[in-house]
């Protein structure tokens, strides 16, 4: 029997199940549609920090586990055998104009001081960037360049992440019966449940539609972020952009015009990936807490159990140091979660 059940097998759930796996607990995880087959199962893999200001718990937290992911990403991928696609290769972004460059360098020394001489924020100017022909035009001529986003591959990261657990005697499976303590991972139905129960707003569900293009970046190529679009390269000669925002949908795994927006507005502004052709196409409903952070703690509803759910856009990104805190505070009760965090926020 499992000392430990997760429902779930999205990011957060097979994250946290690893943590439990290397501290010593059994561990099962039950998942009615199967590994990352949610908002886990999407294309863009964009690991992007908050900007450097206004600091707080939220955005510690995301640089801590933005700084563990690449030891966290080698060890599933050690124990697994297959990559997960992960690279701290960063993130380049246009300025509009100069209220936005000077902007942009303010931040710069913003992050000299809060992210701890581990990271970068800089300023460049087009004549500086290491390869031109990757870089979406900028209006005023610069650039914000940061080498703490990575990228990672959504689908085999939690593929990789499911090889590792079974190595380790993991069952996950679409069926089965719950034993032992219980934590809840079930994505925008689990939020989108509680706020029914409590009849008010937990949390609910924000559709998103990405696509994948068959292009060669080059494997060290950064993420861009222009005009609200994330334009990723991955290692296997793909790059992925997304995403939209939806928060009235009646389709949640279908893509639409959106999407085909979204696609020409790269197009245009990246001709180079003009005559990328479209390989595939996603649609699927990320969960989103009434907070915006994620939900990590005593489940609200059902007692001697827990929660972790709300990866809002950013579940990879902190999914390493989420895995660390529910593990902790399920095997010792450590509690070393920030209080915006809670289900039942201070």
């Amino acid at each position: 029997m499992a000392d430990i059940t997760i429902l779930g097998a999205g990011i957060f759930g097979l994250s946290i199940a690893w943590a439990l796996v290397q501290r010593g607990a059994a561990v099962q995880v039950i998942d009615p549609r199967g590994v990352g087959r949610g908002a886990s199962g999407g294309t863009v893999g964009a690991l992007a920090p908050h900007v450097p200001e206004n600091w707080n718990d939220k955005k510690q937290f995301q640089l801590d586990s933005l700084l563990m992911a690449q030891g966290f990403w080698a060890d599933v991928t050690a124990a697994a055998g297959q990559s997960v696609g992960y690279a701290r290769s960063g993130r380049l972004q246009p300025l509009a104009d100069q209220a936005a460059v000077d902007l942009a360098r303010l931040r710069g020394q913003n992050a000299t001081t809060l992210w701890q001489g581990q990271a970068r924020w800089q300023v460049l100017a087009a004549a500086d960037l290491p390869n031109p022909d990757w870089a979406p035009p900028s209006p005023s001529g610069f650039y914000v360049w940061d080498d703490l986003s990575a990228r990672i591959d959504p689908r085999r990261a939690c593929t990789a992440l499911a090889a590792a657990l079974r190595a380790r005697g993991v069952q996950i499976n679409k069926e089965g019966t719950p034993s032992g303590v219980m934590i809840h991972a079930t994505g925008w139905e689990g939020l989108s449940q509680i706020s029914a129960q409590q009849a008010q707003v937990f949390g609910n569900g924000v559709k998103g539609q990405s696509a994948l293009l068959a292009f060669d970046a080059g494997a060290a190529a950064p993420q861009l972020f222009a005009h609200s679009l994330h334009i990723v390269p991955h290692d296997n000669s793909t790059v992925a952009i997304g995403s939209t925002s939806e928060r009235d949908f009646t389709t949640p795994d279908q893509t639409d015009d959106q999407l085909d927006q979204i696609i020409e507005t790269a197009r245009q502004i990246f001709p180079v990936l003009a005559d990328a052709p479209v390989i595939d196409r996603w649609a699927g409903v990320r969960p989103r807490a009434k907070s915006r952070a994620p939900v990590l703690g005593a489940h609200p509803l059902i007692p001697d159990a827990f929660i972790a759910n709300g990866g809002f856009k950013i579940g990879f990104g902190m999914a390493p140091k989420v895995a660390q805190v529910m593990a902790d505070l399920v095997l010792t009760g450590q509690a070393d979660i920030p209080p915006g965090f809670l289900p039942n926020p201070r």
